[in-house]
Order: structure tokens, then sequence, then C-alpha cells
């Protein structure tokens, strides 16, 4: 009888979960979702054509740009990492990039430890000065810029590169390195306080190991904007053995047309790098967001 029971009680409940209606999602959600995949395919579709237009001919490019190639032909890349010229760009790019990101990072930091965990008078508006930075584009001001370095006789030098860089990405990283040291526990500066540490030991040896979150988030945004600046270089630079690669592309172009078979397969390779420091740094970037690096 006990069987019986609880095999009808089973039978029961299995035929309560067929008729219980399915979930469906929510409008908002299905349009999270759809932004999503639109967001996504905005940016893989057109590195997926890039990637493949590395093995193509030019005739299949004009014809079918995002097709598989009928033959994997690998002449052009081969081209591309066999001249001597590309690498030579390439450690000037991560030459200006990393000196960009460390002297970028290390200013702002500094700056913005002060900003959060120090006061004086007229902190607000230094502050509110100092971030209105943002509204002004290294383009807007190039005719300026390229005669205050010309003053400084910094013409075609690696400093005449850096410097402006890190003077444009001064006020970003600012506002993301305030706004995460404000979450951290005030108790944390207050014992390092009785314990006679003073701002600079307290900033080098207790703030800066607790911001690799930040720092991830930070490196990132300025090493896209360093890897990928040809603006500056271009106004800036006269020797072509000083180019980073974002101009070398010129040498793809000639009178009358552009190889770009050449002109895709040398993009795949360069943007490589980026594409694997920003793997490596993801989980810290996803942290360094979620702690407060843009709260306002």
């Amino acid at each position: 009888m006990t069987e019986l029971t609880s095999h009808r009680t089973a039978s029961e409940l299995a035929d309560q979960s067929l008729i219980r209606p399915r979930k469906v999602m929510s409008l908002p959600r299905v349009l999270r979702l759809a932004f999503l995949f639109a967001s996504s395919a905005f940016v893989l579709i057109p590195f997926y054509a890039t990637v493949l237009g590395g093995f193509k001919t030019t005739g299949e490019l004009r014809t079918q740009p995002f097709a598989l190639p009928q033959t994997w032909d690998l002449t052009y890349y081969k081209q591309i990492l066999s001249d001597p010229a590309l690498w030579n760009m390439m450690w000037n790019s991560l030459l200006y990039s990393g000196l960009t990101i460390f002297f970028t990072m290390l200013i702002a930091s500094m700056v913005a430890f002060t900003f959060s965990h120090i006061h004086f008078f007229g902190k607000k508006y230094a502050y509110s000065y100092l971030i209105t930075g943002m509204m002004f584009p290294a383009a807007v001001a190039i005719l300026s810029l390229f005669i205050k370095i010309r003053d400084f006789g910094l013409l075609d030098t690696t400093a005449g590169v850096v410097l402006p860089q890190i003077a444009f990405g001064l006020a970003m990283s600012v506002l993301f390195f305030k706004s995460f040291f404000e979450q951290l526990p005030k108790e944390i500066f207050e014992a390092a306080m009785v314990d006679g540490c003073g701002y600079t030991r307290f900033f080098f040896k207790v703030v800066i190991p607790l911001s690799t979150p930040i720092l991830a988030t930070v490196g990132v945004f300025l090493l896209v904007g360093s890897w990928n600046s040809y603006i500056m270089p271009l106004i800036l630079l006269n020797s072509p053995e000083k180019y980073p690669w974002t101009l070398g592309l010129m040498q793809f172009r000639g009178q009358y047309n552009v190889e770009w078979n050449l002109v895709l397969g040398y993009i795949t390779v360069t943007i490589i790098p980026a594409i694997v420091f920003f793997l490596l740094a993801q989980r810290y970037i996803v942290a360094g967001l979620g702690q407060g690096a843009v709260k306002g």
C-alpha cells in the first residue's frame, strides 16, 4: 500500500511538473541579450574579415570579403613577418606604450591618492580643473602641441611622443584611480598612521598592492590609446626607424592602388599583442570596474 501511494505521489508530481508553465524571458532581458549580441557582432565580424583578408587575393577581397578563402595562401603573412621593419616598428610601439603606461599610472595614482586622502585648500577646484582635460582630445591641440614640442627640441624623439600621451591620459586615469581609492577602507589608513607609516610608504607598501584591478583597468585603456595612436607620431616623428606600427601601414599604399591583403594581414599581426594583454588582464579589469572604477 505504501509503495502504491509513493508511486502515485511521484506520478502526480511528474504530471504537475509537465503542466507547470515554462519561464519566459522578460522583455528587458531579451533586449539586453540582443544588444550584447549586436555589440559582439559589431566587433567580431570586422576582425574575422581582417584575419581572413590576409589569406586572400585582391580579387577575392572585392567579390567575397566575408567568405572563407578558396586557397589559404600564406604568402602575404610570410612577407609581413619576414620584414625587419615590422619588428622594429613593433618594438617602437611597445616602447612608446610601455613608457606611457608606466609614467601615466605612476603620476595619476599619486595624484589620485592625494585627492582621495589628503585634505587641502582648493582640492575640489583643482580636481575639477584636472578632469576637464577629458573634454579636449589630442587632435584638437595638435598644432599648438607641435609648436611646443618643436620649441623644446623634442621633435623626432621618444620623449616627444611619450610626453603628450602621458599628458592626455592623466585626466581619465586620475578619475579611475580616485574612485577606486575612495573605496578602500579608511581603517587601513588610520592603522598605518598609528604605526608611524608616512604617506609615501603607505602608498607604495599598502595602496599599490591592493590596487591590482584598477591598475590593469587603466593599463588596458592606456595601452589601447597609445598602441593605436596615429596622428601624434605622424606629426612628431620624421625618421622611419622611429615609426610605430600604425605608420607602417603607409608602406602598402602606392600611387594608384592599395595592397589590401597586405594591409589586413599587417593589422592582424600588429593587433595581437594588445589582444593578448587584454585577455591576460581581463579578470582584473572586471574586478576593477566592479569595485568603483567608474563611480562618479
